[in-house]
């Protein structure tokens, strides 16, 4: 079905098969129906949307460990406000338990684990880490937290989801990850707008040529933050700024529809404590294609994504990283809406889905969010800041 015959303003659930299922063949077997097929592809994504670029690339694969069909045993490192959404959404996961969380105070290891019925708090990040009760963590710490944290787990055998940004620069991501290898642990960047329904739609459109060459791209995120100079997202030291926060989202869904830029252009306005409050991106590529991409912590802006191509437009709504967004498609004059499935729930749910299927599957490595694409953009990131001139405290 080609995306220029759809007639109505609604895309149902058998028509979205035919955009998700041919690039996994375990999805094609006759003995299944399109909408048992739909709820597969959509409400587990055990496998990654698109051929080509979600491959691990040769040099980066190891040997899958032992599957299993047993239950995969979370833990949560960290219990300030997004660990909170990940274990009410991880609720939502077959095939997985939530068993404990760890933080540097027992109480509040205590109230976490009593509000979400989580067996075991641990009063300390290493006390979770050792736990032979636990398979894999989520590290939901602070920016400047992760790398150190990720090794904590790694070294104490655990598998790690670890929270965006991954690392504060390319450098620790590779230490990470080359760790994680060593070990043969399942390492994962939490870039959760990636496993969602909406965004894999998207990208799925691309790779299938319905704009036809995409030449532009234009994305947006932004808000009006309270006047709080002892904020994390002003502080050096917490690798804070619009750009590690918030411009992330336009960077990554950049290098995923366009791939590397060959020129960057970086404009930005820095706070007093030397972080970037607006930053302005330009990528250009040698095909005559570009994106824009701004981020801002002092004005509320559409936060949207328009991914324009020489046969027709993408836009995800506003707020394009979150699960409600929605997709319209603009092909030849014509405007549709496609009705993207939504479960409810704040849409952690989905990475965490993805995460818990590779576990289970033996795998070392996302086929979606690989470990070369991590690397990516962290090496993106780090050119970002050196032309911005934004450097973080011991770089």
């Amino acid at each position: 079905m080609a995306y220029s015959q759809l007639t109505n303003h609604q895309i149902n659930s058998c028509q979205l098969v035919k955009f998700v299922s041919y690039s996994n063949p375990q999805l094609q077997t006759p003995e299944l129906s399109n909408y048992q097929i739909f709820k597969l592809t959509i409400q587990s994504l055990a496998l990654p949307i698109g051929s080509e670029k979600t491959k691990i690339p040769s040099s980066h694969q190891h040997q899958p460990i032992q599957p299993t069909m047993k239950k995969i045993r979370w833990g949560i490192l960290g219990t300030g406000n997004i660990a909170r959404k990940f274990a009410s959404d991880i609720q939502r996961v077959e095939g997985a338990e939530l068993v404990a969380a760890g933080s540097r105070l027992l109480s509040n290891a205590q109230a976490f684990c009593e509000e979400f019925q989580i067996p075991l708090p641990f009063g300390s990040y290493e006390a979770l880490a050792q736990s032979e009760e636990v398979d894999i963590i989520y590290v939901a710490t602070p920016h400047s937290l992760h790398h150190a944290n990720t090794l904590l787990c790694l070294h104490h055998n655990k598998a790690v989801l670890c929270e965006k940004p991954f690392a504060l620069n390319a450098r620790q991501a590779a230490e990470m990850i080359a760790l994680a290898r060593q070990k043969q642990l399942f390492l994962m960047d939490a870039l959760w707008t990636k496993c969602l329904p909406h965004y894999t739609t998207m990208m799925q459109m691309v790779q299938e040529g319905a704009i036809g060459e995409v030449k532009v791209l234009l994305a947006n995120f932004g808000f009006q933050m309270a006047p709080d100079p002892t904020s994390r997202l002003l502080d050096p030291a917490l690798g804070g700024g619009s750009l590690m926060d918030i411009g992330i989202y336009t960077v990554f869904t950049a290098l995923d529809v366009l791939g590397k830029p060959d020129s960057i252009q970086v404009h930005l306005v820095k706070t007093e404590q030397g972080v970037d409050q607006q930053c302005a991106i330009t990528f250009r590529y040698a095909n005559g294609a570009m994106a824009s991409l701004f981020s801002t912590l002092a004005a509320n802006l559409p936060t949207d994504v328009a991914v324009c191509g020489t046969n027709g437009r993408i836009q995800m709504t506003t707020p394009f990283y979150e699960p409600t967004s929605q997709l319209e498609y603009y092909h030849e004059g014509k405007r549709t809406m496609l009705d993207i499935h939504h479960e409810g729930g704040f849409g952690y749910q989905y990475e965490a889905r993805h995460a818990t299927a590779c576990m289970r599957q033996g795998l070392t490595e996302s086929p979606l969010l690989t470990h070369a694409k991590t690397l990516e953009l962290m090496e993106v990131l780090d050119e970002i800041r050196r032309l911005g001139g934004i450097v973080f405290p011991g770089e």
